[in-house]
């Protein structure tokens, strides 16, 4: 794989030894919002999808509905700690994560055509239920446990392996986690429901929905979605880059490739890590549920879309306006998280946040059939949950690093498999609790009205599951305090690397004029790669290279003392 990665043609844009703002804005917002918009969307509405275009709640399909995203949670685990592994044993020029994104882009892509293929999804009247099961297990399990463990275990890699420096790292975290907010909040829950409901679910005349109609829909935008998630893949893997990785193979000391048990030894005997490792799976069951169950709870619960002429319309404007109106705290929640966070420290930030998070739970239940009313209690829940959101993977980078000042050798690979279990196979989980709720309790999307045993289970899963997540995640916080140790842990990595580069012989050089020397070397190749295709250009269009040159000197000069050049470094 290595000699692959030589390629020029898949040489990293990023040149710079900072994290400067190409890097951040593209490589770390921009490219993973369009790469998670699909499974965003996913999470809001393919249970949906399966419950009222394929029919997959109908008694035809038995127990499959609610099976299905269960079982299919064990193979996700499994997919992505094979994937972490791989990580782990993998030293390339591109890193030891990137590549693994380069492999996800055609498998999601695939994944999600087959999604919205199923045979016979077109005809209500086909019986052939075991080709629709074989089909919809298979298209499913392409994505959320082959394509996703893929692409998301070696994204959810790079913030730890971008660079040492705290503040970079945690504009990252930051940027990284408003890329998954904005594809969530933004994405599947503002312009989707208003902009795209009606289109994915089809009212018929007599007000049911129109599944040949609604199917069609859903293969055009599935093919939307796989461009979408392949140009965000190709976009994060280009505008990013592990300069963690990278310096333990400048530094030419050769790793030791460990086995997973070694991994899995190092990071169970520590009790922060599973402190951050378990508030993350209590904290994001509780977020998944409560999307996963979101276009349910506003088409069924609130009394002004019942009564109204066009349920799903409304539905998706209430659904829309909700989904703004939550997500306003997060988009501001992308500016104050960090300086939060250095100034409270990150885990006591997430602590205090999550504590008024559980007021805006309560708030909620004053009056569930409500919308306003349940409005206020979500916006306040989006209010508290800000600090997790973000600092959560730079809370988790830091122990990452005392596990590596500690152990004598990093494990993100494995770490980060477990977090990329955990968001995707909760998502899958959350799915099935959901159809669980809604098989057991008697959801019927022909009726007018759902009983009141299935209102009872659309509160239980949105308004309740996010409360219990956030209670749990306080206790585990409530003594993590490794960050007392990120100066001691950087000063033992440091000498570690200084007595293996001495062992082997070679020579010691300071991070930082390592990185300026580095800098430089890159500078003087690319301003030589630009001359050599000036000139070329300058001949072959007849023009003088002196003043063409002077040209581009001048406009960079003034490039420089702009605004945004000053503020690009």
């Amino acid at each position: 794989m290595g000699k692959l990665f030589e390629n020029p043609a898949l040489k990293t844009r990023i040149t710079s030894s900072s994290v400067k703002l190409p890097e951040m804005f593209i490589g770390y917002l921009l490219a993973p919002l369009c790469a998670m918009m699909a499974n965003s969307i996913f999470s809001a509405y393919l249970t949906r999808y399966y419950a009222d275009v394929i029919g997959l709640t109908d008694s035809q399909f038995g127990i499959f509905s609610m099976m299905l995203p269960i079982v299919s949670a064990i193979v996700v685990v499994i997919g992505n700690v094979f994937v972490g592994q791989l990580i782990d044993n993998t030293r390339t020029p591109a890193g030891k994560a990137r590549p693994y994104l380069l492999l996800g882009a055609p498998v999601m892509a695939v994944a999600i055509i087959l999604l919205f293929m199923t045979p016979g999804g077109d005809n209500p009247q086909s019986t052939n239920y075991l080709m629709k099961m074989v089909w919809i297990a298979i298209s499913f399990n392409l994505f959320y446990s082959v394509g996703y463990p893929c692409y998301y275990t070696a994204h959810s890699s790079m913030v730890a392996l971008s660079t040492r420096n705290g503040n970079q790292r945690g504009v990252l975290a930051t940027l990284s986690n408003a890329s998954m907010v904005a594809a969530a909040g933004v994405g599947a829950s503002i312009l989707v429901p208003v902009l795209l409901q009606p289109f994915m679910f089809v009212t018929g005349a007599d007000g049911s929905i129109d599944r040949v109609a609604s199917y069609a829909n859903w293969r055009i935008l599935g093919i939307a979605l796989a461009v979408l998630t392949a140009v965000g893949i190709l976009l994060e893997y280009y505008f990013t880059r592990e300069r963690i990785t990278e310096e333990s193979m400048a530094l030419g000391v050769k790793e030791e490739k460990l086995p997973m048990s070694t991994h899995v030894k190092a990071c169970t005997a520590d009790k922060y890590w599973w402190m951050v490792v378990l508030f993350i799976l209590f904290f994001q069951m509780g977020q998944l549920v409560k999307n996963t169950s979101m276009s349910f709870y506003v088409r069924w619960m609130f009394d002004s879309v019942i009564s109204s002429a066009t349920p799903e319309n409304t539905s998706g404007a209430l659904m829309s306006t909700l989904g703004l109106v939550g997500g306003l705290p997060s988009a501001v929640g992308m500016v104050i998280a960090w300086p939060l966070a250095s100034k409270l420290g990150k885990k006591r930030a997430i602590v205090l946040g999550l504590l008024l998070s559980l007021v805006g739970g309560v708030v909620a239940f004053l009056n569930v059939h409500n919308f306003v009313t349940v409005t206020l209690g979500v916006v306040l829940k989006a209010v508290g949950i800000i600090p997790a959101q973000y600092v959560m993977v730079a809370l988790l980078s830091d122990v990452l690093d005392h596990l590596e000042a500690k152990n004598g050798f990093r494990s993100d690979g494995f770490t980060m498999s477990i977090y990329g279990a955990t968001m995707v196979g909760l998502a899958v989980l959350s799915m099935g609790i959901v159809n669980i709720f809604l098989g057991a309790l008697g959801y019927d999307a022909t009726l007018s009205r759902q009983a009141a045993s299935t209102e009872t289970g659309m509160v239980i899963a949105y308004l309740c599951m996010d409360m219990i997540g956030f209670a749990l995640s306080i206790i585990l916080l409530w003594r993590m305090d490794v960050e007392k140790y990120i100066d001691e842990d950087k000063a033992a990595i440091l000498e570690r690397q200084k007595q293996a580069v001495l062992a082997e012989g070679g020579t010691w050089i300071e991070p930082e004029e390592r990185a300026r020397l580095e800098q430089e070397e890159a500078d003087r190749k690319a301003e030589e790669e630009r001359i050599a295709e000036l000139k070329k250009q300058c001949e072959a269009k007849g023009l003088n290279f002196e003043e063409e040159n002077k040209k581009y000197l001048e406009a960079q000069e003034k490039k420089k003392n702009s605004f945004i050049g000053k503020l690009l470094g």
